[in-house]
């Protein structure tokens, strides 16, 4: 992604995420990474328009992938888990399962599309749309 973060400073970690998504709300609120990163700043993709539309302007979509903001680098999709996983808290077994599925980038990649396919599935058996990436 070509813009700057959405932090200023560059120093918060913020991850922007589906907030209709159990899943995905779950997988943000248990992800024990202010320990290790320090500021940790979420948003709900659903309540930025104008993030969504920034994104789409530049390839990603929000529906296929969740986007981290880290110290001037943008990550998405199964990057975004694997940096994530790396910098998340140590002990608990959500922290060794993550680790062990998001860790390698390889298997991220693999793992990955099955979340988004869950989410998607999950989302429509909920009765709920997807974001709208598009005015």
């Amino acid at each position: 992604m070509k813009d700057a973060p959405l932090n200023d400073t560059g120093t918060a970690l913020e991850i922007v995420y589906d907030g209709d998504c159990p899943f995905c709300t779950r997988f943000v609120e248990i992800y024990r990474i202010r320990k290790n990163v320090g500021s940790v700043k979420l948003t709900n993709a659903r309540e930025r328009a104008d993030l969504v539309e920034r994104f789409t302007r530049e390839g990603l979509d929000i529906n296929n992938g969740m986007v981290v903001f880290w110290q001037g680098h943008t990550y998405y999709g199964p990057d975004s888990v694997n940096l994530l996983a790396m910098l998340g808290a140590e002990k608990g077994a959500f922290s060794a399962l993550n680790r062990l599925l998001f860790k390698n980038k390889r298997v991220a990649g693999l793992v990955y599309p099955l979340m988004v396919k869950g989410r998607k599935l999950t989302l429509k058996a909920m009765g709920r749309k997807l974001i709208a990436t598009e005015r």
